[in-house]
């Protein structure tokens, strides 16, 4: 695979929100990205509210941004909150760094990103791990 197919993202979701399910989570919403940051699908759940795709889109944005997991944007919010104010800035806003998103590689080469949103980022961030490997493919978080 060299890249994130409509196919491929409907899978990451399915599996995504059925992670959510299984675990009893509030409702989900997912957003996948392509590798350059231009959507390919987002869902949510029932019940999920109105901002939910500002967010999920905003955790998967920043992975891609810069080329990490959003675990790893998050702690540089709290360690160095200068570079993340900066970054929000110059990124129009785009960026939401907080865990729930994750890189979606295929054979180490970055093909897109998942955010979720709903829940705790902690279970986000273990439903977008779900997700993307359902599909095939690695989860980098960060």
């Amino acid at each position: 695979m060299s890249n994130l197919s409509l196919a491929k993202a409907n899978e990451i979701i399915a599996a995504t929100l059925a992670k959510g399910q299984d675990l009893g989570l509030k409702p989900l919403s997912v957003a996948v990205l392509d590798a350059g940051g231009h959507l390919i699908a987002f869902q949510r759940s029932d019940n999920s509210s109105f901002l939910r795709y500002e967010i999920a889109a905003g955790k998967a944005y920043g992975c891609l941004a810069l080329g990490v997991g959003s675990r790893w944007l998050n702690t540089q919010a709290e360690t160095r909150p200068h570079f993340l104010e900066n970054l929000s800035a110059i990124s129009g806003g785009k960026i939401v760094a907080v865990p729930g998103g994750a890189l979606v590689r295929d054979n180490g080469a970055i093909v897109g990103a998942v955010g979720v949103t709903g829940d705790t980022s902690d279970n986000d961030e273990a439903c977008a791990i779900a997700g993307i490997e359902a599909a095939g493919f690695e989860a980098d978080a960060g």
